[in-house]
């Protein structure tokens, strides 16, 4: 959970436009958030960036966008290729795969 104070989209349309145009950035693949503010509207890191909603743009617009898509691609498939070795590894001596 967020410590800090945040700003919900739903009191907030300085907020609510800046949310909506961050989540225009990413793949439908991100439009769940994994960790969700209590609301369920956005994601908690998402609204640790409403107290500066200007600023959330910017700090969401790094890694999101047609651009990335590919990139984003490529780091799920070496992340997937880390964890195959790993457990082909924990297998091979026997060792646990719990982490």
């Amino acid at each position: 959970m967020t410590w800090i104070k945040t700003v919900s989209p739903q009191s907030d349309d300085e907020v609510r436009r800046a949310t909506a145009a961050q989540r225009d950035l990413y793949p439908i693949e991100y439009a769940v958030p994994i960790h969700p503010t209590p609301d369920g509207q956005t994601s908690e890191i998402v609204a640790s960036h409403s107290l500066i909603p200007g600023a959330l743009h910017h700090a969401f617009a790094t890694f999101g966008g047609p651009e990335f898509a590919h990139r984003n691609e490529f780091l799920t498939l070496l992340h997937e290729a880390d964890i195959e070795a790993y457990e082909r590894r924990s297998a091979a001596t026997g060792a646990s795969t719990s982490r």
